[in-house]
């Protein structure tokens, strides 16, 4: 004789449907010794202004980018990271300088060898350096100075 078990698919089903129709993230019901918790995970999308706060703006130089290389704005991030793009490692607000008043560490057309400092990331207070995994050229960076970025996010590319 085969033992009845008490999980049952259908209630599991309800519960997700459930979760489905309205703004709740997770439910949990519990009867006897059975506990059944059904939870999704909601992904929001952040838009962050780009503009630069202004203690950073300064008079534009007046040399012209090279017409081929331009910044890569946040919307244009792609999809699946680009072999050469160097990856956030952490969750925190990046930096493209070392300070307000200093230059940047890299721009476009930028030439870095492998270990240079490309970029800090700031977490829980501590300024974690990201240095260039390879040697080569800078051909697009996909972030602003002071704006958050998640864990596996393309940083800058580098070929």
């Amino acid at each position: 004789m085969a033992k009845e078990s008490p999980f049952d698919p259908d209630l599991v089903r309800e519960l997700a449907n459930l979760i489905a129709d309205t703004d709740l993230s997770e439910i949990e019901v519990e009867k006897g010794d059975l506990r059944i918790r059904v939870a999704r995970t909601i992904t929001a999308a952040v838009s962050v202004p780009v503009a630069a706060p202004a203690a950073y703006a300064a008079p534009a130089p007046m040399v012209a980018p090279p017409p081929a290389a331009t910044e890569v704005p946040a919307a244009a991030k792609p999809g699946a990271p680009h072999p050469g793009a160097v990856l956030s490692p952490m969750v925190g607000t990046a930096y493209r300088k070392p300070s307000p008043d200093a230059k940047s560490f890299v721009e476009i057309g930028s030439k870095v060898q492998a270990g240079d400092k490309v970029l800090l990331v700031e977490a829980m207070k501590t300024f974690n350096e990201i240095v260039a995994p390879r040697s080569g050229t800078v051909t697009a960076i996909y972030v602003e100075d002071g704006t958050p970025v998640e864990y596996g996010e393309p940083l800058l590319v580098i070929e």
